[in-house]
């Protein structure tokens, strides 16, 4: 089943990509410098934004779609939502040990995923299906 692209849903993700896209380059290009400052593994801050480029392009290209199927749009919801899982568990298992500035970089960024999520969810519920 298919649902028609809105203005609401357009921008909601192209939203997620503009700040997974900063988020991207932030980390890849800024985590030699990140790293030691947040007490962050460099290599997981630059795989991470290396992970978000092809995360953006599809948000990006979803985003300019007419009409998206509701599996697609569901799991950009649950993609977003294993990223915030992801991202709270690595602290909270002990696998990363940032300082405090760290701590607040990893729950920042989770939050503003937690954001979209919510709001592509918003967006999924809302919509009507596609006339054909």
């Amino acid at each position: 089943m298919t649902i028609p692209m809105n203005s609401f849903l357009k921008n909601t993700l192209l939203l997620d990509a503009v700040v997974s896209g900063a988020a991207a380059v932030l980390m890849a290009a800024g985590a030699s410098l990140l790293g030691p400052f947040l007490n962050l593994p460099t290599s997981l801050l630059f795989w991470a934004g290396i992970v978000l480029l092809p995360w953006v392009a599809l948000l990006v290209v979803l985003s300019r779609r007419q009409s998206l199927s509701r599996m697609v749009l569901l799991d950009v919801v649950l993609v977003n939502v294993a990223w915030v899982l992801a991202s709270i568990g690595i602290v909270a298992f002990g696998y990363v040990e940032p300082n405090l500035l760290g701590v607040a970089f990893v729950v920042a960024q989770a939050l503003a995923v937690a954001f979209f999520a919510v709001l592509q969810y918003a967006a999924l519920r809302q919509a009507r299906p596609a006339m054909a």
